[in-house]
């Protein structure tokens, strides 16, 4: 095991720790990203606009399995991140345990109730009777894998605490890569129909799953790691919820705008000269091309999380002031680009969905044009409340997702297309984003403000 005087993770230059931790996920996001955009490309080929369109009906329930893993894995790997740097390890193994126990049971519930009900949560996230046979035939095979998705991605977030953020990239990678390997096998050799795509999906996870549990059972250092451990701590399940709470309620929160989105979309597109179906089809592919470039931004963003933890529980406070501030500034150059890539560049990046319908391309050049005007903001939210969560304030980053999504964006959704229709719904995001973002910044600074404060007490002790 690793001495809590040897460990890089408060030694080393922050800049470097920055790269060395936030390079391999942002590799990682890329080529997740890289893969759902492929994906969208062969359903495009193969079955159109409203293939596109009924595959992106399913974005709900990836992003349960996105928000299971970050309540699960991030709450976890940030209170497990802190008790290292206290060197407390018999806690952390105890956090860890429940953290497994926690992921296998909520995964297999989510897997299970999605199985059961497929045709009424499908209608619930906006299916029209159009896209219905095939988003029906899509998630019956996408939810199997629900429980190995939610187990690999919150583990992931242990191994990268664990100080070997190249084998957590390598975990989520794999999956990616499977995907994009046997997609057109699946769907050209094979000739499985568009099922063939989400059991590439689903196998994929499976690999990612077999290679967390190598890693638990020979290569984790911080902590021993056996089946004794496996089991239901209720503190240290509660000490992971709290911590977790804040980014949880972010993606839940994200879910419901989802389902408000693509129901507005199929009721007030279907008013529109766009129809129902090219509304949805143009939004999950900019939604698509948005998500690659910002998976930078996410990168850092849970890069630096253990970072924040360490150092936060070692109490070298300016370290941790030193990381928000780094991590900010590459996010914010990285969410400048992405937006200025967007706006000038439009029709060249829609145009690899294979869309045929003019229409499809009109509509998402208008998406772009105003859902995406303050794209350049977006670093904010996801950095600030990925640092809130690492030094403990769990508090602070709930309220953040609550501002944004709950108090902002959902309201929005719900009274602008009201007034403006289809416009009215890509206007909200904009609004909701650019408010949201001076909101976050003030909390940023805040916390900066308090992490100076223990950092001068801590010295006057010393």
């Amino acid at each position: 095991m690793m001495s809590i005087a040897g460990n890089p993770l408060g030694t080393e230059r922050v800049g470097t720790l920055i790269l060395k931790f936030a390079i391999p996920g942002i590799v990682t996001q890329l080529i997740n990203s890289a893969h759902n955009i492929i994906d969208q490309i062969f359903i495009g080929q193969g079955f159109g606009e409203l293939g596109i369109a009924a595959t992106n009906i399913a974005f709900p329930l990836t992003s349960i399995i996105v928000a299971l893993s970050a309540l699960i894995g991030m709450g976890a790997a940030s209170k497990f991140s802190i008790l290292l740097g206290k060197n407390d390890r018999e806690e952390a193994s105890s956090v860890l345990g429940t953290a497994l126990f926690l992921l296998v049971v909520l995964g297999g519930m989510i897997s299970i109730c999605a199985s059961l009900f497929l045709d009424p949560m499908l209608r619930l996230f906006g299916a029209t009777d159009l896209m219905m046979p095939y988003s029906r035939e899509y998630v019956r095979i996408l939810s199997i894998g629900v429980l190995f998705g939610v187990f690999s991605t919150g583990t992931s977030y242990f191994i990268r605490a664990d100080g070997d953020p190249n084998y957590s990239s390598i975990v989520l990678l794999s999956g990616a890569v499977f995907n994009m390997i046997f997609d057109p096998i699946f769907l050209y050799v094979l000739h499985t129909g568009i099922w063939g795509i989400a059991l590439a999906t689903v196998l994929g996870q499976l690999l990612s799953t077999v290679l967390v549990l190598v890693y638990l059972g020979k290569k984790f250092r911080a902590v021993s790691v056996s089946f004794q451990i496996i089991r239901l701590d209720m503190a240290a399940a509660k000490a992971i919820v709290s911590l977790g709470f804040a980014i949880f309620t972010t993606h839940v929160l994200m879910i419901i705008v989802q389902i408000i989105q693509m129901n507005a979309f199929r009721i007030y597109g279907a008013m529109s000269e766009y129809g129902s179906e090219i509304a949805i089809a143009g939004a999950g592919a900019v939604s698509k091309l948005s998500i690659v470039f910002l998976s930078s931004i996410i990168g850092i963003s849970i890069g630096c999380q253990p970072i924040y933890g360490f150092n936060f529980g070692n109490k070298k406070y300016d370290r941790v002031k030193e990381t928000y501030k780094k991590a900010l500034k590459y996010g914010t150059v990285i969410a400048a680009a992405a937006f200025l890539i967007l706006q000038l560049f439009p029709r060249q990046l829609l145009v690899i969905f294979s869309a045929d319908d003019p229409m499809f391309y009109e509509f998402s050049i208008k998406y772009i044009r105003i859902a995406l005007a303050v794209l350049f903001l977006n670093a904010l939210q996801p950095i600030t409340s990925t640092f809130c969560t690492s030094i403990g304030k769990a508090k602070i980053g709930f309220w953040m997702a609550l501002i944004r999504q709950g108090c902002l964006l959902i309201p929005l959704l719900l009274v602008l297309p009201k007034c403006f229709g289809l416009t009215g719904v890509l206007a909200a995001m904009p609004i909701a984003d650019g408010i949201a973002a001076g909101i976050v910044l003030f909390f940023g600074i805040g916390q900066l403000k308090e992490l100076s404060k223990k950092q001068a007490e801590t010295q006057d002790q010393g």
